[in-house]
């Protein structure tokens, strides 16, 4: 779309996000959080929440809880992904979503479920790590909780 402008209608970041979904054999439906990659700038932040509510119809878009944890880290730029994945890895895996830190009051342009208090006792099928990059270089891991097979 533009080198550093993401596209505004987030058709790059629906598109990744669905591909993290289907690869791992999950849906829309499974979603339990999406770690967004958050820039807290409105190009991204509008971009992201739009993509959200086109991937997950305007009712779940507007419920499925959102976090970033740059409000903690700032933006650590070639770890960002890294960093994240973790967070949701560790999310999934202990039945949480945490907050967005420093998260105060919501643009109107982003009409999606941002947390400012912690999720807990929350078991997810699955949860969203976006990783999105100048250009549109977007990447979307899907994270689930282990299960070990039965025996």
């Amino acid at each position: 779309y533009h080198m550093t402008a993401p596209d505004p209608t987030g058709a790059g970041i629906k598109r990744a996000m669905e591909q993290a979904l289907a690869e791992g054999g999950f849906t829309v439906a499974d979603l339990g959080h999406l770690n967004a990659h958050g820039t807290s700038t409105p190009a991204n932040d509008s971009t992201e929440a739009h993509a959200l509510v086109a991937l997950a119809g305007e009712e779940a878009g507007h419920e499925i809880p959102v976090t970033s944890v740059k409000g903690c880290t700032g933006h650590t730029l070639g770890a960002a992904g890294a960093v994240e994945a973790v967070v949701t890895a560790l999310s999934v895996a202990n039945s949480c979503v945490p907050p967005t830190a420093g998260f105060a009051q919501a643009d109107p342009d982003c009409p999606v479920n941002v947390l400012t208090e912690a999720k807990t006792n929350y078991p997810q099928k699955v949860a969203l790590s976006n990783s999105l990059g100048f250009g549109g270089h977007n990447a979307v891991l899907a994270i689930s909780p282990y299960e070990a097979p039965s025996v």
